[in-house]
């Protein structure tokens, strides 16, 4: 294996041949990198300071938005970068701490989504042991569960695709570095063995799944089954935001990797992309504090 298989550099999906457009693409990323900074910043800051706030709920929330704001930050602003130099390129070391941080962070963000899942189920299905069931160290064990296996399916992924030679070219196929994208490149059969941990990673996250939506149909049957109206609306409260947003999350992400090949193009994969890790960090914020009056009242406090 020799040193000229691993390239010093790739190129990056161009959104626009013109100057004009990619200043266009600039503007656009500015404008939703701004947004998601604002929503997630001020949702962070209401959380840690208003002492109502601080229960498992709202505690999960604050790690959601400390995810989100890592997500986005992993990829647009070099991609602003790029289009504000008008280049495409990203160092081989800038490419793999890229792939790192950016699995890392959407790993965690799809286990602790299935965390908050669990919270509400308990809250709705058994309130009576809610208190003696998620308590504070339970919720910071269950945070630390969700960072702890982002980072290390980030690193054996990593891992496994960095060690890969590649053979053909350094151009990837989307704004920023992705696996599958790499995975293209490669010159040998190498590189099986990670698509076997990808399929290994996707049972497990079907599996993350299969639970979501069990607990999901436990809390909707609960939910209906309450005679005061008051009651069913503030559980709807709590849970539609967070159901919101995982369908958001998992709906772009299954359609950026599970679409046929046949209406693959560079267009589309770049749409889907930007819709499940651009789009969600900066409008998760909105759905959660559209029907969340503590959030609102708090972060109207603090405005």
């Amino acid at each position: 294996m020799s040193n000229s298989s691993f390239p010093t550099e790739f190129l990056l999906l161009p959104f626009a041949d013109t100057c004009e457009l990619q200043l266009l693409k600039f503007a656009l990323f500015l404008g939703i990198y701004l947004v998601a900074l604002l929503g997630n910043g001020l949702i962070l800051t209401a959380i840690a300071c208003d002492h109502r706030l601080h229960t498992p709920m709202y505690f999960f929330l604050l790690n959601l938005t400390l995810l989100d704001l890592g997500t986005i930050t992993t990829t647009v602003p070099k991609a602003m970068a790029n289009s504000l130099w008008y280049t495409r390129t990203i160092s081989y070391l800038g490419c793999a701490a890229q792939v790192i941080i950016f699995v890392f962070f959407i790993g965690g963000e799809y286990l602790l989504l299935i965390l908050m899942a669990h919270d509400r189920y308990v809250a709705i299905c058994n309130p009576l042991r809610y208190g003696t069931l998620i308590t504070g160290r339970t919720c910071v064990n269950m945070a630390e569960a969700a960072w702890g296996s982002g980072f290390l399916n980030a690193m054996v992924h990593a891992a496994n695709t960095f060690s890969l030679p590649l053979c053909q070219g350094n151009a990837l196929d989307q704004f920023s570095c992705e696996v599958p994208q790499i995975l293209k490149l490669s010159c040998s059969n190498a590189y099986l063995r990670e698509v076997g941990l990808l399929v290994v990673t996707a049972c497990l996250f079907f599996t993350c799944f299969v639970f979501l939506v069990l607990s999901y149909v436990q809390i909707f049957r609960a939910v209906l089954r309450m005679t005061s109206e008051q009651g069913r609306d503030k559980a709807f409260s709590t849970c539609l935001p967070h159901l919101a947003v995982v369908s958001l999350f998992l709906s772009t992400a299954f359609l950026a990797y599970l679409k046929p090949p046949s209406i693959s193009s560079s267009s589309l994969n770049l749409l889907l992309a930007v819709l499940y890790s651009v789009v969600p960090p900066a409008v998760n914020p909105l759905i959660y504090s559209m029907r969340n009056k503590e959030l609102k009242d708090a972060v109207r406090k603090l405005i």
